[in-house]
C-alpha cells in the first residue's frame, strides 16, 4: 500500500491495470501487517502522508522548475558563445567546459524530477519534458532512468534489488555485513584493502563515460525504447554539430570525455553520500518507512547545498515521498524528524564535507 502510494500520481489510472489481478480480499480476521513490519510506525506514516496531502505539498510550483530549466538552457547555450566569441585557447576550452559540465549536472537533478512525476500534475506532460531533457539535453535514454531508480526506490540497499549496488562484490565490497560475509568465503575479485583509494579513480570519473554511457544505449536497444534512441540521437547530433564547427576532432573528443568525466564526479559524490555509508545488507521485509530511513541519510540545508545536490540533500524526505516537488522537502522536514523521535528511529543529517568523508 505504501509503496503504491507513493510512487503513482494518478492512482485512479493506475487501479485499472490492478483490476484484473485482483484474485479476492484480505478477511476481517486476518492480520493486515506481516509480522517484520511495524504496525504503529505504518499507521502513523499514513496519517503523516495524508497531513502532508491536506497541506498541499505534493503540488509542484511550476515557476521554479520553469526558472531551474531556464537557467540550465542559458548555461548550455552559454557553454559553445564562450568558445565562439572568444576561442578555443586554452583558458576559454577551460571556462566553457565547467560551465557545460554546470549544465549538464542541473539538467540531471531536473530529469530525476520529472522521472518522479513532480513537476506537473499531469502525468503525460512530465514524460514528454523527461525524454526532452533526459534523452536531447543529456544524451541518455529516460525509460532506462525509470526502470533502474524505480527499483532503486524500492528497496534502496538491498543487496540483488537496488541496481545501484550492483558493483557489490566485482569492484567495491559494500556495507560491514557483506564485508564479513565475503571475508569468510575468501571471494576476492578487487584489493578492497584499497578500494578508499581505488574509488577516487575509478567510480567519480568514469561511471559515466564508461558503463553509464554504454549501458543506456544497451537497454534502450535491446528493449526498443525506439522513440528514446531518437531522441537521444538528436543530442549528438546537435552536440558534434554545433561544437565540431569550433573544434578539431581531437580537441572535439577530449572535450566531450573530459566533461562527461567531470559531470561524473559531481554526479557519484553526491548520490552516493546518501547511501552508500548507510545499512546496506539483503531485504529484510521490513515497512515502506523503515526500508528507506535505514538506508538514507540527510546533508544539512544551506542554499548551495540545495542547488548543488539538485535537493538530494533532503534524501530521507524524498525517499519517504518520491513524488513531492523538491522544493517541499524542507516543509515536511520536521514532520519526519517528529515522526521518527517518536519511534526512536535515527534521524542521520551531516554537513556536506561530512557526507563526503563518509563515503571513503
Amino acid at each position: 500500500q505504501d509503496a503504491f502510494e507513493a510512487f503513482h500520481v494518478d492512482k485512479v489510472l493506475v487501479s485499472k491495470y490492478l483490476k484484473s489481478l485482483q484474485i479476492g480480499e484480505l478477511a476481517p480476521d486476518q492480520p493486515s501487517i506481516e509480522p517484520t513490519k511495524n504496525k504503529m510506525l505504518v499507521k502513523d506514516f499514513r496519517e503523516l502522508r495524508a497531513a502532508v496531502e491536506k497541506m498541499g505539498l505534493l503540488k509542484p510550483n511550476q515557476l521554479f522548475f520553469f526558472l531551474h530549466l531556464a537557467h540550465i538552457l542559458l548555461l548550455d547555450a552559454a557553454a559553445w558563445l564562450i568558445l565562439f566569441y572568444f576561442g578555443t585557447s586554452l583558458m576559454p576550452f577551460i571556462v566553457s567546459l565547467v560551465v557545460l559540465t554546470i549544465s549538464q549536472v542541473q539538467a540531471s537533478w531536473l530529469q530525476h524530477d520529472l522521472g518522479h512525476l513532480s513537476v506537473f500534475r499531469k502525468t503525460k506532460w512530465n514524460h514528454l519534458l523527461h525524454k526532452f531533457v533526459m534523452c536531447h539535453l543529456i544524451g541518455a535514454s529516460a525509460k532506462w532512468w525509470t526502470l533502474l531508480h524505480s527499483r532503486h526506490h524500492a528497496k534502496p540497499n538491498c543487496f540483488q534489488k537496488d541496481p545501484d549496488i550492483d558493483m557489490h562484490p566485482f569492484l567495491f565490497t559494500l556495507g560491514k555485513k557483506f564485508s564479513v560475509e565475503l571475508g569468510i568465503k575468501k571471494k576476492k575479485y578487487m584489493p578492497y584493502n584499497h578500494q578508499h583509494k581505488y574509488f577516487f579513480i575509478t567510480l567519480p570519473p568514469l561511471l559515466f563515460p564508461t558503463y553509464f554511457h554504454c549501458h543506456t544505449f544497451y537497454i534502450a536497444y535491446t528493449k526498443r525504447y525506439w522513440v528514446d534512441l531518437t531522441w537521444m540521437l538528436t543530442f549528438y547530433i546537435r552536440f558534434f554539430f554545433t561544437y565540431g564547427s569550433l573544434l578539431e576532432i581531437k580537441s572535439l573528443l577530449a572535450y566531450y570525455f573530459i566533461f562527461r568525466m567531470l559531470e561524473s564526479s559531481w554526479f557519484v559524490w553526491v548520490s552516493q553520500m546518501n547511501h552508500i555509508p548507510m545499512d546496506i545488507y539483503y531485504d529484510n521485509n521490513l515497512d515502506w518507512v523503515s526500508t528507506q530511513l535505514q538506508a538514507t541519510c540527510n546533508v544539512e540545508q544551506s542554499l548551495f547545498n540545495d542547488w548543488f545536490t539538485g535537493h538530494l540533500n533532503f534524501q530521507i524526505e524524498h525517499h519517504l515521498f518520491p513524488t513531492m516537488p523538491r522544493h517541499n522537502y524542507w516543509k515536511v522536514a520536521p514532520l519526519v524528524k517528529s515522526l521518527c523521535a517518536k519511534h526512536g528511529i535515527e534521524y542521520q543529517c551531516k554537513p556536506l564535507l561530512t557526507a563526503f568523508a563518509d563515503i571513503v
